[in-house]
C-alpha cells in the first residue's frame, strides 16, 4: 500500500460522494488496507469487481460514506489527530484483525459474484474459445481438429474441478466472517453478501450497478 495511493483515495473522499479504488495487481491485502484506512475517516467497503488497471485484470474496489454517528464521530477524531493524512503524513496504524476481515470480506465478495451455474458457463465459454484459437493456430486439416477436440475435453474437465475449488473457498471465508459476527444479507439479484451484525448493506443492495 504505497502512500500515493492513499493519498489519492483521500482526496477523493473529501467529495462526499462514492470513491472507486483500483488495483492493477488484483491484490486483495493492498484493498483491505486500503479500506481499513478509509474507515477511519468516513467511509465504509461497499463492494469489488474484477476488471481494473491497464489489461483489466486488476480490482475495483467501491468504498462510500458511512453516515453512522459512530463513524462520524471516529472520522472527525481522527481528521484532527492526522490532519495531513491526504498529504503524506501520518495515518491511524493498522489494526491486522480488522484489516483480515475486510480482506475476507472482499475475497468472499469476489468469489460469490457468480453462481454456479454462471461459473459453469464462463468457464466453458472460456475454455471453448482456447480449444478454438489453438486449433486456428494448428491450422484446418484433420489433425488440428482432433487435437483441438482433445485439448477442450481435457479443459472442460476442470470445470468440476473448478466448481469444487470456489465452493471451498468460499466456505473458508464464510467461517471466517461468521466467527467474526457478520451475518448474511442477500442482494435482490440473489447475491450473497456478508454485513457486520445488526448492519446493511452499504450503498443499497448492488453499489456498482450505479457506475459510480
Amino acid at each position: 500500500m504505497s502512500s500515493r495511493h492513499v493519498q489519492k483515495m483521500l482526496r477523493q473522499m473529501a467529495s462526499g460522494q462514492p470513491v472507486q479504488v483500483t488495483s492493477a495487481m488484483a491484490s486483495m491485502k493492498k484493498l483491505a488496507r486500503l479500506a481499513f484506512i478509509a474507515q477511519q475517516f468516513g467511509y465504509e467497503y461497499a463492494d469489488v469487481r474484477q476488471g481494473g488497471g491497464p489489461q483489466g485484470n486488476g480490482l475495483v474496489m467501491l468504498i462510500v460514506p458511512d453516515l453512522s454517528p459512530q463513524a462520524r464521530a471516529r472520522a472527525e477524531q481522527n481528521r484532527a489527530q492526522y490532519p495531513n493524512a491526504s498529504g503524506g503524513g501520518a495515518l491511524p496504524a493498522l489494526v491486522p484483525d480488522e484489516v483480515e476481515l475486510l480482506k475476507a470480506r472482499i475475497a468472499f465478495d469476489l468469489a460469490a459474484r457468480y453462481t454456479e451455474k454462471q461459473l459453469t458457463v464462463i468457464m466453458g465459454v472460456g475454455f471453448s474459445t482456447l480449444a478454438v484459437c489453438l486449433g486456428l493456430q494448428l491450422g484446418a486439416d484433420t489433425t488440428a481438429v482432433v487435437v483441438a477436440g482433445i485439448a477442450w475435453a481435457v479443459l472442460m474437465a476442470f470445470v468440476p474441478v473448478g466448481l469444487v475449488v470456489n465452493r471451498r473457498y468460499r466456505a473458508k471465508y464464510v467461517a471466517r466472517l461468521q466467527a467474526a459476527g457478520f451475518t448474511p444479507v442477500t442482494e435482490q439479484s440473489g447475491r450473497l453478501r456478508y454485513v457486520p451484525r445488526g448492519g446493511q448493506l452499504p450503498g443499497h443492495g448492488n453499489p456498482f450497478a450505479g457506475g459510480a
